[in-house]
């Protein structure tokens, strides 16, 4: 009688297991030797620090800690500007020669990969920085990069008081026409001034991602022109800290450590590990049933990462930076990825020149003394910071 009540129950199971939608998950049947990565760069492959460079060493990192071999499964169309017919090019391409996942890594890549995405339904395609996304096989992906710039700007603040120079310059791609560019200025600012209230931030804008050429240009400027003795930067290239090395003062860079580029100058810089996202990605497409379950595997058609993921940092900080930067990168550090804490609220950090870190309820204003958020108020939302927001803080002078 036991035996026969035990059968029934694991018989019940089953059927239960069977009509409660309680599936198996299986492995991948997908061969890791025949899967092809590829990748679509606005810059070359061979770049050895900034924005490309960052990217591309996330993709072979996260290939090789998977088992991929990267000189024969890595497939790139490197140098393609932000054109639509040049975009649509590139993925023709790499669908030829046999790409499975196709990373964009450009904001305005953005159309024409979602227009990839219909056309090719049985290849996955994920865009970096962007917003757009469908339900299948198209995803985006970005990060709290806001929260290394707060950190490299509690860094410049902590220089700039030992310069006893208040004036800090910023060569951005944009100013407020991008919220990706606008929320990165004002983090860089509020934690410049949790150090140095008295302190301004100056900033001139490209009108591109890159050049090379203008960024060198538009950091000099800033240093003759406004007395800059920090240069800081939201462009591709480490243009920005030649220029400060040339003239003899300090900066900050982005997307990769460009201390090597200029050791005598550069402090520390915000940067991704881009090989986070990319390995959960890659590693996703490779267990996928099909193209059409990406988004859904994904956990939903947008990744947003930061500090408490491991997806963004600042590259460790240079023997140029004043004593106590350590210190208070640490404790604001802990103070984020806790989640006690974050950069656009009405909770502001006060940094003393030991590194000391007090807390207090303060508005967030605009520099054009519009309320953001009121003293003690929660977090900007996401969609703003990452989306909508067009203002610079208060302590910001955009120079046109």
């Amino acid at each position: 009688m036991k035996k026969n009540i035990a059968l029934l129950m694991v018989l019940a199971l089953l059927v239960c297991m069977a009509g409660c939608g309680m599936e198996r998950q299986e492995e991948s049947v997908v061969d890791p030797s025949a899967f092809r990565v590829g990748a679509i760069y606005i810059s070359s492959r061979n770049d050895t620090a900034g924005y490309t460079y960052a990217h591309h060493s996330g993709i072979v990192s996260a290939m090789e800690s998977l088992g991929l071999d990267v000189e024969t499964q890595l497939l790139i169309e490197d140098n393609v500007p932000e054109d639509d017919e040049q975009v649509l090019a590139a993925v023709d391409s790499l669908v030829e020669q046999g790409a499975d996942i196709i990373f964009g890594i450009s904001f305005k890549y953005m159309d024409p990969m979602e227009i990839a995405a219909e056309k090719y339904p049985n290849i996955m395609f994920s865009h970096g920085t962007g917003f757009k996304s469908n339900e299948t096989n198209y995803n985006n992906y970005f990060g709290r990069i806001y929260q290394a710039r707060y950190l490299a700007g509690v860094v410049a603040g902590l220089k700039s008081l030992e310069l006893g120079n208040d004036n800090i310059g910023y060569v951005a791609a944009y100013g407020t026409e991008y919220a990706e560019t606008a929320s990165g200025i004002n983090a860089f600012a509020l934690g410049v001034q949790a150090v140095n209230p008295n302190a301004t931030v100056y900033v001139k804008t490209l009108g591109a991602w890159g050049d090379e050429q203008r960024e060198y240009a538009l950091a000099t400027e800033l240093i003759e022109e406004y007395g800059c003795g920090i240069i800081s930067q939201h462009c591709d290239s480490a243009q920005p800290q030649f220029a400060a090395e040339n003239a003899g003062i300090f900066g900050c860079g982005y997307n990769s450590d460009m201390t090597s580029a200029a050791p005598g100058a550069h402090l520390t810089a915000a940067i991704w590990h881009w090989d986070v996202y990319y390995r959960t990605a890659i590693d996703t497409a490779m267990k996928c049933e099909s193209a059409a379950r990406f988004v859904h595997d994904m956990g939903g058609p947008s990744y947003y990462g930061g500090l408490a993921e491991g997806f963004v940092d600042v590259s460790p900080l240079s023997e140029n930076c004043a004593d106590g930067s350590d210190k208070a990168i640490e404790e604001i550090k802990n103070l984020i990825i806790s989640g006690k804490w974050d950069v656009f609220s009405g909770v502001k950090l006060q940094v003393s020149a030991d590194g000391t870190i007090t807390v207090m309820d303060d508005d967030l204003v605009d520099n054009e003394g519009n309320l953001v958020v009121h003293a003690g108020g929660g977090s900007v939302r996401n969609q703003v910071i990452s989306g909508s927001m067009n203002y610079l803080v208060e302590g910001v002078q955009y120079i046109d």
